[in-house]
């Protein structure tokens, strides 16, 4: 597992390449954020499509820097077009609520899972194989 520079994300192992993979801990903070996109940024380039998983098994919110980000929002809006699966575990009811709405606007498939329910993301992303199989 890589850490981000505070802490508050943790890279998670993946069983493949085009899965991302990460636990948030914390507040997240902005050098944090910028490290979380960095790696999906990395990811972007060199997987056309990728699946991203989203553990929140202690979150916090995050700081207003964190919120703002510039490259963070950059690649969040780049992400878009290359995130097939975005699936959320532990999400507070506010977020499910707009990774729900969100789904239904964008070209991404979107789930969520309660924290208890960790094991059944990573099923529901094995049974999707790999993102770069289809688009």
């Amino acid at each position: 597992m890589n850490a981000a520079p505070d802490g508050s994300v943790i890279q998670r192992e993946a069983p493949r390449a085009d899965l991302l993979a990460f636990e948030i801990k914390d507040r997240i903070t902005k050098p944090d954020i910028e490290w979380m996109s960095s790696i999906a940024d990395e990811a972007m380039k060199i997987h056309d499509k990728i699946d991203m998983l989203l553990i929140m098994s202690n979150y916090e919110g995050s700081d207003l820097g964190a919120r703002f980000d510039g490259y963070a929002s950059t690649v969040m809006a780049r992400s878009v077009a290359h995130i097939r699966n975005y699936v959320v575990v532990g999400a507070p009811l506010f977020a499910r609520a707009m990774i729900t709405l969100s789904g239904t606007v964008m070209p991404v498939e979107t789930k969520t899972f309660d924290l208890a329910d960790e094991a059944a993301a990573w099923a529901y992303l094995a049974e999707a194989g790999p993102a770069t199989a289809r688009s």
